[in-house]
Formats: C-alpha cells, sequence, structure tokens
C-alpha cells in the first residue's frame, strides 16, 4: 500500500476468522455477511482508491440490536471494527484492515421520520445525502449541505467526515445541520444525543462525534435540519486572467459584507475539464472562474449582483454571466458537480487533496501549488469552496508509472504543510483518515494529539473501532489519565480539577 504503515495485525484474530465469521452469521443471519474474497473485493477501499486491502469480514447490519450485538461480541473478544457508510471517503476513513470487521451501514437506508412543525428529519445512516432533500422538497423544503458526492454519499458517512459542499459557506457544515444522532459505543451500549431541539445540556457530544471518523462510535440514526427553499436564486459565472485576481475577488466579496449561498473556483485545467464533461457554457479563454450564487428576495438578490459585479471589474474580471432561469443556474452549477469524474476524464488517476486556508492566502497557496506542480512534474487542477477557503486539489499522476504515486502522495503533503504554514488546516471536509495522518504533527504537538486520544479512549479505551486512522501514533489509554463515557455521558475521573 505505497508505504503506508497499518497496525500491526492481530495473528489470534485471524487464527480464529472462522470461527468469527460463524458467529457473525448468527447475529446476522441471511445474506448479510460476506466472507468470500470475490464478494469482498468491492469493500478493499473507499474513494482513497490508491489503498486497497481485504477485510477479515464484511458485515452488513440491518437492525440497532445487530449493530449493538456485533460491537459487544468483538469488544470482549478484542476484535478490531472499521465502521464503512457507502465508501465515498476520499481519505481513506473506511480503508479495510485485514484483521477487523467491516461493519458496512448501508442497510439502514430509510427515512424514519419528516417533522415539517418542527423542520426536522430523522433518517438512517444509509440515506444519500441528496435523498433527504428528494424526500422534502415538494414540500419547499431541503437539506442544505451538498457535498459533490451527494448522489451517493450517506448521511451517516456525512456525520463522520463533517461533510460540506458548496453551499457550506452561507448554510454551514454538517455540525451545523445535524440535529441529534443515536450511536453504538464498542461495548454495544445505545446512547442518543441530542434530539429535534437546537441544543442540548452538558458537553457537547454531538459535536465531538461529528466528525470523529468512525472512531468513537457507529451512528445508526441521524436527525438533520432542513431549510425552507430561498425564494429566489441567481449565480454568476465570472472569468479572470489569473488565479489570484480570482482569489482577490473571493476576499473583497467577503469583505464587502456580502455571504453568498455558494462561492467556488475552478482554474483552467479545470475549467477546460468540466466544460468538455458536461458543456455548461465555461469561457476557456481564462486562468480562473468563479460561480457566486446569490439567494434570497428578488430586490435583494438583484441588488447584490449589480454589487458581485462591480468587485469583479475592480479585479479585471475579463467576462461575466448572470443566470436567467432556474435551469441556466442549474448548468453552471453542473460544470462544478461534475469536476471530479470530468478530470478523471484527462488523467490515468488523480489523487484529490482537501485542506483548508484563510481566504486572503488564497493567491500565495496557488502560487505554491503552481511551484510544486513544476518540482514534482505533475500537474494539477484545482476547484475549491473559495468563500470558507477549503481547497480540493486534483494532482494528475499515472499510478502504472513507478514512483508516480509516491510523487503524487509528496506533492499532496507539501500542499498540506503549506496549508498549515498559512494558517490553515489539515482538512476541511474529506477527515483526516489514513491520507493525513501522518502529517497530523505539522498542525498538533504532542500535548494536543495526547489530549484529542484521551476522548478516543473515552469512548473506545482498546482502540479497537478503526484503528490506524487520524492518530499517527496510538498509546495505552492508562497512560494518558482516563476519560469514560456511560449512559451519553462523559466523565473525567483521573483529569485534574481548576
Amino acid at each position: 500500500m505505497s508505504g503506508l504503515v497499518m497496525p500491526a495485525p492481530d495473528v489470534e484474530a485471524l487464527r480464529r476468522r472462522d470461527e468469527i465469521v460463524a458467529d457473525m452469521r448468527i447475529i446476522v443471519p441471511g445474506e448479510g455477511v460476506v466472507d468470500q474474497p470475490t464478494g469482498m473485493r468491492v469493500f478493499e477501499s473507499d474513494g482513497l482508491t490508491a489503498y486497497r486491502q481485504l477485510p477479515l469480514v464484511v458485515v452488513l447490519p440491518e437492525t440497532v440490536a445487530q449493530v449493538s450485538r456485533i460491537l459487544k461480541y468483538c469488544n470482549d473478544r478484542n476484535i478490531r471494527v472499521v465502521p464503512r457508510g457507502s465508501g465515498t471517503s476520499l481519505s481513506g476513513g473506511a480503508l479495510p484492515l485485514e484483521d477487523a470487521v467491516l461493519l458496512v451501514m448501508s442497510r439502514f437506508n430509510r427515512i424514519l421520520d419528516i417533522d415539517y412543525a418542527n423542520r426536522a428529519v430523522v433518517a438512517q445512516p444509509g440515506v444519500t445525502n441528496l435523498g433527504i432533500t428528494v424526500a422534502v422538497q415538494d414540500e419547499g423544503y431541503y437539506y442544505a449541505p451538498d457535498p459533490s458526492s451527494q448522489i451517493a454519499c450517506s448521511i451517516g458517512g456525512n456525520v463522520a467526515e463533517n461533510s460540506g459542499g458548496v453551499h457550506c459557506l452561507k448554510y454551514g457544515l454538517t455540525a451545523n445541520n445535524v440535529l441529534g444522532i443515536e450511536m453504538v459505543l464498542m461495548d454495544g451500549e445505545v446512547v442518543r444525543l441530542g434530539g429535534k431541539h437546537l441544543d442540548a445540556e452538558g458537553y457537547d457530544l454531538l459535536g465531538v462525534m461529528t466528525g470523529s471518523e468512525g472512531l468513537l462510535g457507529v451512528v445508526t440514526e441521524v436527525t438533520v435540519r432542513i431549510l425552507k427553499k430561498p425564494e429566489a436564486a441567481r449565480a454568476l459565472l465570472i472569468g479572470f486572467p489569473t488565479s489570484e485576481q480570482g482569489g482577490q475577488c473571493v476576499a473583497d466579496i467577503i469583505g464587502a459584507g456580502i455571504i453568498p449561498g455558494g462561492m467556488e473556483m475552478m482554474d483552467r485545467p479545470a475549467i477546460r475539464a468540466a466544460e468538455d464533461f458536461v458543456h455548461a457554457g465555461y469561457p476557456l479563454d481564462v486562468e480562473a472562474l468563479l460561480i457566486v450564487e446569490l439567494d434570497g428576495p428578488g430586490p435583494e438578490i438583484d441588488h447584490l449582483i449589480g454589487a458581485v459585479e462591480a468587485i469583479a471589474a475592480r479585479n479585471g474580471s475579463t467576462t461575466c454571466r448572470v443566470s436567467t432561469s432556474e435551469a441556466e443556474r442549474l448548468t453552471f452549477w453542473a460544470g462544478r458537480k461534475a469536476a471530479f469524474p470530468a478530470v478523471g476524464r484527462i488523467s490515468p488517476d488523480y489523487y484529490c487533496m482537501d485542506g483548508t486556508i484563510p481566504r486572503k492566502e488564497l493567491p500565495k497557496v496557488l502560487a505554491g501549488m503552481r511551484e510544486m506542480s513544476e518540482r514534482y512534474g505533475l500537474g494539477v487542477a484545482n476547484v475549491f469552496h473559495a468563500g470558507d477557503g477549503n481547497l480540493h486539489p486534483l494532482i494528475l499522476y499515472d499510478a502504472n508509472v513507478p514512483g508516480e504515486l509516491e510523487k503524487a502522495e509528496s506533492f499532496g503533503a507539501d500542499i498540506l504543510r503549506l496549508c498549515v504554514q498559512v494558517g490553515g488546516v489539515l482538512t476541511g471536509e474529506h477527515g483526516v483518515g489514513v491520507e493525513k495522518r501522518d502529517l497530523m504533527p505539522e498542525m498538533f504537538n504532542e500535548a494536543d494529539l495526547d489530549q484529542q486520544m484521551r476522548v478516543k479512549c473515552a469512548f473506545d479505551p482498546n482502540h479497537l473501532l478503526n484503528p490506524g486512522k487520524v492518530f499517527p501514533q496510538l498509546r495505552r489509554c492508562a497512560e494518558l489519565g482516563r476519560m469514560h463515557v456511560h449512559g451519553g455521558q462523559l466523565a473525567f475521573p483521573d483529569i485534574p480539577r481548576f
């Protein structure tokens, strides 16, 4: 796996594989257990396809009771577990381990309750992101976070990675739109956090769980807030002769107090790939393309369009189109939404990165990536959530050429180091997984990582849930001073109180 170091396999679990498989079939009868290599092959990687590994066994439960029994069984026997949603993770968060049960939640695929009075939807974790909007759109509602993979990614996976999307600038990430969850702890205990209300007493365990990447528990139900569709929405398609000018325009729009519903940027390679794929009418003679969507009451949109056009002109824009119909607005977005598959048509492979920077540093970081591209001899196409500084560089390489994957990984690591150096962070919505795991010390010192691991120990003291992800090195919980979780409450018996 390209030099990726994972936890040493548990020889005892491998020796007892047949016994474990037989016990899993008792807990999940029928076709819910997959143990043959040909059947498990479809689960060997997630969206980060550079890394692959067959699991010990694949288990697809259908009920909360089954999830509880599986986790308790594994906890009692010291067997590792890797939770998996739809497998669209781009950081290797659902990468299997050869000695671990792969717990696949795709059969939890029903919407349980739609409560328009409280503007909430209760869904099982296998429901797709887009499926929630489809369920409520006839009543004029929608679910705001919209990752590019929304047609396939699951809401449970969104919680695990704290996913965003093109509209997260104004309406927030998953963390800002999840009201409650039901989850199963590693010892089999079922707990509820939050509900249909906006806030809950005590420690913010819901915030801890959102973005926890399967390290703390397995989500079996999610309650999200839904929003009324805006009265109107229009989009501007703005081209610039340089990426730096486009980046400065982004900063100036936000600096003017304008918060668009969405603001996305693409550079020339991404523009050309998207246009060839979707034929959205993108200009091909620009170095950077900005999509700015404004939503709300019609007169307000008209005013803001004029203000954005003026800001773009001051930054040297060479083209500016404003959507005149809902179909045209959706066409503007179609190219951006299809950017990842579009880039897949121009390169045998690509490595999709995810880092976040302060908006004002966008020109500097883009210039730095160009220099790295020349140094590594690999192309890069940039698509990113410009409004909140979440970058998604796509490093182009050919895995069939010896050494190119390793070069792409090094290139990506340098991009993330640059993000941290300018005051940013290692990830925005893809998570750490295995991809950024060994870069965590670039952002956190040993004391920071120990404190994060104390939280991990409170939920999973034996490090059985998704080991090898996020933390570059696991420490024994006894060395750290224990917290613990019981009944959905977090306690700190060994932590000094001030």
